[in-house]
């Protein structure tokens, strides 16, 4: 056989091996895609029946765990996730009786490598925080312990990685919030703190914000801190929420959070607000200045 043939019968080859790896993909591609509509629909279906869906649910949850692999394709490991997230968001109590099944499940995957699964998982676990009551509280300080993983991992905020961080901050705000009689919260509530704003999960960007509003409005005394503490890096994320480019509040929030420092630009010590100007940018700066001083003599 000459060379030129070899040649050529190695390039075939490899053309045709080039031609099946990309028919696998888009074949793969295709059920992802399958996959992620059916989870849309069952994500309606259950926001539509609630707790009627929970005959179908025990039946489908065989088919569901089996997903959860390390063998398989991160779309197909969300999949569990996402609908289990969704039947304890629309019908929690309803959801507990799986908790024994997928409470793991969500811990295991939050410090899951793929981004995507740890962003599924870590809402998860967010939402067994608000809704869970008893169950989550024998797994509270595990939890804080994976989360910190998340949030101080060096490339936390790293685009790829920033929706998994966001869900991670989110779901310590709600245990913050929820189970603080199981938490350190002087420790915790500054770390919490501390990582806002978050800006790429938008839906849990509005909702955290909207949390910290509430924090500060009822003078939550771990969130101040003592001598006001805390205030100048509150101000700092409120100055963040309201000149980002992103909607990182609703518009109710972002109300909120001028009447905020209103109340706070006429309270607190003068040497406080001087404090926490140093925390803004020239841009932030001019922009709450404008905020809160539309007249000469309003003077923040």
């Amino acid at each position: 056989m000459s060379l030129q043939k070899v040649q050529t019968e190695n390039e075939n080859s490899k053309r045709e091996l080039n031609q099946k790896t990309l028919m696998l993909r888009r074949e793969k591609w295709q059920e992802d895609h399958i996959l992620w509509q059916l989870c849309r629909i069952l994500k309606t279906l259950i926001k539509m029946v609630k707790a009627a869906f929970l005959p179908f649910f025990d039946e489908l949850a065989s088919f569901l765990i089996p997903m959860w692999g390390k063998d398989k394709t991160a779309q197909e490991r969300c999949a569990p996730t996402v609908i289990f997230a969704s039947l304890v968001r629309e019908c929690p109590e309803a959801a507990l009786k799986y908790c024994d099944i997928f409470l793991p499940l969500f811990l295991d995957a939050s410090n899951d490598e793929n981004p995507r699964v740890r962003q599924n998982a870590l809402y998860g676990l967010g939402l067994y925080a608000e809704y869970g009551s008893s169950v989550f509280k024998p797994v509270v300080k595990e939890v804080i312990s994976r989360i910190n993983v998340v949030i101080m991992h060096l490339c936390a905020r790293e685009p790829e990685n920033e929706c998994a961080y966001d869900n991670a901050v989110s779901a310590l705000g709600k245990i913050c919030q929820f189970h603080r009689e199981s938490i350190n919260s002087a420790q915790i509530i500054p770390v919490w703190l501390n990582c806002l704003p978050i800006k790429g999960d938008l839906a849990e960007a509005k909702y955290v914000h909207g949390e910290l509003c509430s924090m500060v409005e009822r003078s939550d005394i771990e969130l101040i801190g003592p001598s006001y503490q805390y205030i100048p890096k509150i101000i700092s994320v409120f100055a963040e929420v309201l000149c980002s480019e992103k909607d990182l509040a609703t518009e109710e929030t972002k109300n909120r959070i001028i009447n905020i420092l209103r109340q706070l630009q006429q309270t607190l010590p003068s040497a406080t607000l001087e404090s926490a100007l140093t925390y803004l940018v020239p841009r932030q700066e001019m922009e709450l200045k404008s905020i809160l001083s539309p007249e000469e003599d309003a003077g923040f």
